[in-house]
This record gives structure tokens, C-alpha cells and sequence, in this order.
């Protein structure tokens, strides 16, 4: 009796242990271990594509390996590779400019390599810029959103880099939103710019290497392409679950948390209420000195949009939009990754305040084709239409949801995990 007593013990404490295992595994502690980013591929398996030529590096701050060490310093050391020159996107290759700023040639001070800006007047590189270069380089940290220019730095550099005849790699990395769900309006070629060059969807679903391919291959670009894939990443991954530090890809992206909300609340840049931007939550605080916080808090949380719920807030932007005027809002708290719709809520978030407030919320002013930077941002004319004639979130969203189908059949020839 005392020996089953004993068993019976043992057995107990296995059935409490032993969740807690699974929950670990499930959690994927070791697979965070597994994980590799395109960058450690490449340093550990994919040397040879670098080995004994002349390297020019499209990069920023969010280009570092698991120590956060800088690309630009570890291949400038690496005794394989000649580090020739650097190109920054929006923000500069050490993210110290502002949205919007032009930042002219200069030399890195800490390698004394010359840095070409591929943001303002020249955002594709020109032969000039490419002299003596035998690869390009491609390493930096997208969010997952249309609207995010590096992703078309990427692409006109991969024009660039098939006119010259030089090869173009591109290290992947993880989409924070990750990789299983879309969302959105489909851009209308028409509404083609920077902040949206091809017609894909405002939640992509991608990594930059799976965009890489499917620019190259469906717009023509034709370059002589190669993604140094990660190893062990998951579609269904949070940012969280790769192990992965955030680094700031742009000064008004501070968390993984604004990456979140980015492809929704950035619809508000096209309007003159303030998206947060010279304060510390920007995208997540939206507000302006006509709103009543309480009033739009309320109607938001009636709605009852999956995976958010809103809180009345007031701050002080310190630049941008109404700078140092007291504004009135809310702030955007994501309750369930997995549930939550960025666009769906971003959209629901313009319409609320142009309906609530008629006589002070405006859409950014048309220009000379009549249309306006909410246009843009959207790749429509419609949407814009749709809120300004009464009609319902749920008729944008029935609309948009038709566009999607066809790049979900697209997509998937070019996703690579």
C-alpha cells in the first residue's frame, strides 16, 4: 500500500509538471533559439554570395544581428567582405532624420564610408551612386504596412541594380504583424506614390523578401534577385515570439505596439486631427483640440471592434500637428493581437470623427488632380467618397474585402515560410 501511496504521488506531481512543460514548448522558448533573421543566414551559411566583392548596403538602424551589432560594422570587419558604400532610406542609415527630411551625401563617420541618400530628390540609386559596386544589399526591418516607404527604396534599388547589372540580396526579416492575415483596399494604380507604388493590400502579409519577389517578378523589374531566407519563422508569429529586439525602424515607430496599430491610425496623417506624432505613443494616441475624448471613446467602444477598446485621453503634441495645443482624443489599446483589425479600426476611427465633429474635421486638402494625401495613404478616391456620402464602415469593408481575394491568390506563389 505504501508503494502505490508513493506512485500515486509521483504521478500527481507529473500531471502538474508536465503542462507547464507543454506550455514552454508551445510558448516556443527553444524555438526563439532556432530562429535566425536573413542576416545570421547569411553570415552563417550565405557568405559566399558576398565573398571578395564590392558590397554597397541599403540599411538603418534596424539592420543588426541578435546583439544588435550594426550590418554596416560587421561586414565593414568582416574579413570576406569590402564594404564600399551605404544608402539610406527615409530616416537616414542611422535613423536620425525626421519623417518628411531630406538628408544630403555625407561620409559615416564611423567608417568613413560614403552614405547616398535614396529619400527627397534621388530615391533610386543612379549609376553614379553604383560605381565600382558588385552587389547590393538589402537589410532592413519592414512593418508590414503599404504606406512604409522602405519597401519602396527596396524596389526602385532593384531597378537600379538590373540596370547596372549588379545582383541584389535581400536579408529577410519578420513582418511584425505577421504573415497570415491581409487587410485593406487594394491600391488603384492610379493612386500610385511613394507611400504606394503597387497594388497590394495596406496589410500585406508579407516579409520584405516574399514583397521582393513578387515586385520583381510581377512589375517587371527583372532583377537578379536573391532572398537569404530566415530560418524557423512562423506566419502565425507575434514580433514577440522570434526572440528578436525591437529597433526603431523610424523615429515615430518607438514599440512593436505602434507597428500594430500603423496600418489603421496612420489613415488620420490624411486629415487635420493629430496621429500622435510629437508625443510618446504616436498612432496609438489620436486627438485634436475640437474633440471631446469622452464622447468619441464612447461611440468607438459601441461599436465593439474586435481586439481594441479605447480610453479618452488628452496630450500636448510637442511637434507636428496642433504642436503645443492641448488636444482631445483617445488612445488605442490593443486588448488581442490575434483578434484585432488595424484598417477596420483605422477606418472606423475617421468616420467616427468626421461624423461627430462635421464643422471642424477636414481630410488633407486635394491637389492639382484632386486628390488628397488621405487618398494616397488609402490608394483610392473611394473611400474618402464613401465617408464624406454617409455610407457605412461595413460598405467600405464589404468593398475592400472583394479586392482581396485576388491578391490573396498572388500572394501565395511568392510566400516563401
Amino acid at each position: 500500500m505504501r508503494k502505490w501511496g508513493i506512485f500515486l504521488t509521483i504521478l500527481m506531481l507529473f500531471s502538474f509538471i508536465l503542462p507547464g512543460a507543454q506550455a514552454t514548448n508551445q510558448k516556443g522558448f527553444d524555438h526563439k533559439k532556432r530562429f535566425k533573421t536573413g542576416l545570421e543566414q547569411l553570415l552563417n551559411h550565405d557568405m559566399r554570395v558576398l565573398k571578395g566583392k564590392k558590397v554597397g548596403l541599403i540599411t538603418n538602424p534596424t539592420g543588426v544581428d541578435r546583439n544588435l551589432n550594426s550590418i554596416v560594422d560587421v561586414l565593414y570587419n568582416h574579413p570576406d567582405v569590402e564594404l564600399k558604400a551605404l544608402y539610406g532610406p527615409e530616416h537616414g542609415v542611422r535613423g536620425s532624420a525626421q519623417a518628411g527630411e531630406y538628408v544630403e551625401f555625407y561620409i559615416d563617420p564611423k567608417t568613413g564610408l560614403p552614405v547616398y541618400s535614396l529619400y527627397g530628390a534621388t530615391k533610386k540609386p543612379t549609376p553614379e551612386m553604383l560605381e565600382g559596386i558588385d552587389v547590393l544589399v538589402f537589410d532592413i526591418q519592414d512593418v508590414g504596412t503599404r504606406f512604409y516607404t522602405y519597401i519602396y527604396t527596396m524596389a526602385y534599388a532593384m531597378e537600379a541594380a538590373k540596370e547596372n547589372n549588379i545582383p541584389f540580396v535581400v536579408l529577410d526579416r519578420p513582418n511584425p504583424l505577421g504573415g497570415k492575415e491581409v487587410e485593406g483596399p487594394v491600391l488603384d494604380p492610379a493612386y500610385s506614390s511613394f507611400v504606394g507604388l503597387y497594388p497590394i493590400p495596406l496589410r500585406h502579409g508579407m516579409t520584405v523578401g516574399e514583397l521582393a519577389k513578387l515586385f520583381n517578378k510581377e512589375f517587371d523589374i527583372d532583377a537578379d534577385l536573391k532572398v537569404v531566407e530566415m530560418k524557423g519563422w512562423k506566419r502565425s508569429w507575434s514580433y514577440e515570439d522570434s526572440g528578436l529586439e525591437w529597433v526603431l525602424p523610424s523615429p515615430n515607430m518607438p514599440t512593436k505596439d505602434t507597428a500594430l496599430v500603423y496600418p489603421g491610425s496612420a489613415l488620420i496623417e490624411g486629415t487635420n486631427v493629430s496621429e500622435g506624432r510629437g508625443t510618446t505613443k504616436p498612432f496609438e494616441l489620436i486627438g485634436a483640440p475640437f474633440i471631446n475624448g469622452d464622447q468619441l471613446a464612447e461611440k468607438l467602444n459601441k461599436e465593439a471592434l474586435p481586439g481594441v477598446t479605447f480610453r479618452a485621453a488628452s496630450f500636448t503634441p510637442a511637434s507636428s500637428k496642433h504642436a503645443g495645443k492641448l488636444s482631445h482624443g483617445v488612445e488605442i489599446h490593443v486588448k488581442d493581437e490575434k483578434l484585432f483589425q488595424p484598417v477596420l479600426t483605422g477606418i472606423t476611427l475617421v468616420k467616427s470623427i468626421h461624423d461627430l465633429y462635421p464643422n471642424d474635421f477636414e481630410f488633407r486638402a486635394e491637389d492639382s488632380r484632386g486628390i488628397s494625401f488621405f487618398d494616397l495613404l488609402n490608394g483610392n478616391g473611394w473611400v474618402r467618397e464613401y465617408i464624406e456620402t454617409g455610407r457605412t464602415v461595413d460598405e467600405i469593408v464589404s468593398r475592400y474585402d472583394q479586392e482581396l481575394e485576388e491578391f490573396k491568390i498572388l500572394r501565395k506563389k511568392y510566400l516563401l515560410y
